[in-house]
């Protein structure tokens, strides 16, 4: 028997593996499992140039388990080793500056292992001794033992073996008990070897016998050795590809499409991309990419690995280019992972262009499925953007689809306003948007449906691409007023009537700390309604981007900003304007008198003031200004009471509001209630 030294340069190495590889710690079974595959593959390619005569025989991967022995065996009928091949392979390990690699690697495992070549130290995670039983499949090689317990020092022996090949016997440490479990370990191998090339058997096939599971004759074999991505796209049929998904992800709905990729210069890639049904929730879809190398899996953390639009796929990517032990962040700066990011986002632009050209039918089918996805390659990257342009489409609300370029070359001629800005009208909800839809069809404008969870900042960047264009919420504004035409409109109240309407309804409006509004008297119009209610387009927007981008979180805080326009051509704003003025017209004599008198004191205050410097001001001017201020304030508040008592008992106009409220879905709870009620009443006294 030899016995040794490991070739170190520390006698940290064990601790080191223990310590700081233990958060990966199961990734041992890759590697081991991996490293028989390698010997097995490499014995067939011997075997396949002549340079090996036997007989190859049944070459699987057998992984077993002896829970009374704290055992897990991995065993192969590959190259195996000789003497001195363990002691270069095994033995030596380039390995060295312990120090500097602690603190570059410590955080983590995979960097370590793949950076230092540890693919078979990684057993030592969850062993106290590793023992290796090998045979070379060279004529008359002698069988060895190499055995260490986790220190340097290891044990080297002749021993009997049949069988070329390699026995990895793994004696399992009391904390790493949990993977002689049989379930632990088969997901773990189903998990990271479930595409090997070569058979991985674990234990015997089961089936239901005599009123429990039972093992039968047949192997158990966790892997299938040729994966879709392997085989030749002419040779698959549809339904090849979406059984595959199904077995990828047993409980995901049908894909829409996919992309077989195949191509071996300027880099080795295969793969099958396939676009899930993704429907408006961008975050339940993360984390479905499967990223091998040579069929051995890798991650599927792969953020940072292709652009980010692309996590939202599902499917598999298998490429020898991609470093199989290296951490995320190696992997994010790599030049060939870059190279690969880029021709894949560049597949998927062509293959959605070709499914839009060949038949725009489907494409418009499958567009509300597509759509938030193509959105975020949009926002995310610009070489993305340039493509999908041709293929990205807008849906109005009758259910049309057009491209960018249909819609501008539909709506120009209609909704261009007296600025030459071309605008965009969209609905959010076209149930609770549909009054303010059918005014803008009225008017022979078109309106678009926009209800998707990026439509916001698509619209900000389409804004931004697009020369002259606005996009305008069908609610945010009247009607003549989202494009403004050098039309003429109606006659305009005076300012003191129209405030005083104002005051009417302003006064009955409810009060919340979420809401607020601003009532105007404008013409709109006698076919249009009394009372209209439209939000800020601006103000919602940034409320729209708070719920999605951080940083914007104040927008979400403020309260919801709303215009009250009354409608001064409506028969029923005219009706509350001549009683308001009549029934108040006694109580507004004075105040109106005082305000009139206030008003032109402030002027030529003001104007004596706007004469001299800032410091030139006496503290008198100042007292006089601000006394003047104070007793409009106070008159202001008479006559807003005087218009108030009037309005507190008015039906028409708690009638008129509460339309509006209920439009607009903003009249709930009690006040629903008593709109009900006087509804009924209303009708009753009209019977």
């Amino acid at each position: 028997m030899q016995k040794g030294n490991i070739g170190v340069t520390t006698e940290n190495i064990f601790p080191v593996i223990k310590k700081f590889l233990y958060s990966d710690h199961e990734i041992f079974i890759r590697e081991i499992v991996s490293n028989a595959v390698d010997a097995t593959q490499k014995l067939k390619t011997l075997a396949a140039k002549g340079d090996f005569k036997g007989e190859l025989g049944d070459v699987k991967v057998e992984v077993k388990v002896d829970k009374d022995a704290g055992t897990i065996t991995v065993s192969d009928r590959g190259i195996g080793m000789t003497a001195e091949e363990i002691d270069k392979y095994i033995n030596q390990i380039a390995f060295s500056g312990a120090n500097d690699f602690l603190d570059k690697y410590k955080e983590d495992a995979n960097a370590i292992i793949g950076h230092f070549g540890l693919g078979f130290y990684s057993s030592f995670m969850v062993s106290d001794r590793v023992d290796i039983v090998t045979k070379s499949y060279q004529d008359g090689a002698t069988a060895v033992k190499w055995s260490c317990d986790g220190s340097p020092e290891f044990t080297l022996e002749d021993v009997e073996k049949e069988d070329r090949g390699t026995d990895i016997v793994m004696h399992l440490s009391d904390d790493c008990k949990e993977f002689l479990e049989k379930d632990k370990l088969e997901g773990l191998l189903k998990k990271y070897c479930h595409f090997l090339p070569v058979p991985v058997v674990f234990g015997k096939r089961q089936e239901w016998k005599d009123g429990k599971m039972q093992d039968t004759d047949d192997d158990n074999q966790v892997n299938d050795t040729t994966p879709l991505w392997t085989r030749k796209p002419a040779e698959l049929k549809d339904e090849d590809y979406k059984a595959f998904y199904r077995q990828l992800y047993p409980m995901a709905d049908e894909p829409l499409f996919w992309i077989h990729l195949n191509v071996d210069y300027p880099f080795n890639l295969t793969g099958i991309l396939y676009f899930p049904k993704i429907k408006n929730n961008l975050d339940l879809q993360r984390n479905k990419i499967q990223l091998y190398c040579n069929q051995v899996f890798v991650t599927d953390q792969v953020e940072g690995i292709v652009p980010d639009f692309l996590t939202l796929l599902h499917g598999t990517i298998d490429s020898p280019d991609i470093p199989l032990n290296v951490s995320r962040s190696y992997l994010q700066s790599d030049s060939n992972v870059k190279k690969i990011s880029g021709y894949i986002t560049k597949k998927v632009a062509d293959r959605l262009a070709a499914i839009f050209k060949t038949d725009r039918k489907e494409y418009e089918q499958k567009w509300d499925d597509l759509k938030i996805f193509i959105s975020y390659g949009m926002l995310t990257e610009d070489d993305f953007y340039e493509k999908a342009k041709a293929f990205y489409l807008l849906k109005d609300t009758e259910g049309k689809y057009y491209t960018l370029e249909e819609y501008q070359s539909l709506i120009k001629d209609q909704q261009t306003n007296k600025d030459g800005q071309l605008i965009y009208l969209y609905a959010a909800d076209r149930d609770a948007q549909y009054t303010y839809i059918d005014n803008a069809r009225a008017k022979g404008y078109n309106v678009l449906l926009l209800d998707g969870q990026l439509d916001t900042p698509v619209v900000q960047m389409l804004e931004r691409k697009l020369e002259k264009t606005t996009f305008t919420r069908v609610d945010a504004d009247t009607i003549d007023r989202l494009i403004q035409k050098d039309e003429a409109r109606g006659e305009e109240l005076s300012a003191e009537r129209s405030a005083n309407l104002s005051a009417v309804f302003e006064s009955q409006l409810p009060k919340t700390d979420k809401t607020t509004f601003h009532v105007e008297a404008q013409p709109l119009g006698e076919d249009q309604m009394p009372v209209v209610i439209t939000q800020s387009e601006y103000m919602r927007r940034m409320k729209d981007m708070a719920r999605i981008q951080p940083g914007m979180g104040f927008y979400g805080e403020m309260p919801d900003m709303y215009n009250l326009v009354l409608n001064t051509d409506s028969r029923l704003v005219k009706d509350v304007l001549e009683k308001s003025e009549a029934a108040t017209s006694e109580a507004l004599k004075p105040i109106e008198a005082e305000l009139r008198g206030l008003n032109a004191r402030r002027q030529v205050l003001q104007a004596e003031q706007d004469k001299k410097k800032y410091d030139e001001i006496t503290d008198d001017e100042r007292k006089d200004m601000e006394e003047c201020r104070k007793n409009i304030e106070a008159e202001e508040e008479k006559r807003k009471g005087v218009l108030a008592d009037y309005a507190k008992d008015n039906e028409r106009v708690h009638q008129l509001i509460d339309l509006a409220l209920l439009q607009n879905g903003l009249l709930t709870g009690e006040a629903l209630t008593r709109f009900v009620k006087r509804s009924v009443e209303m009708m009753d006294v009209e019977h």
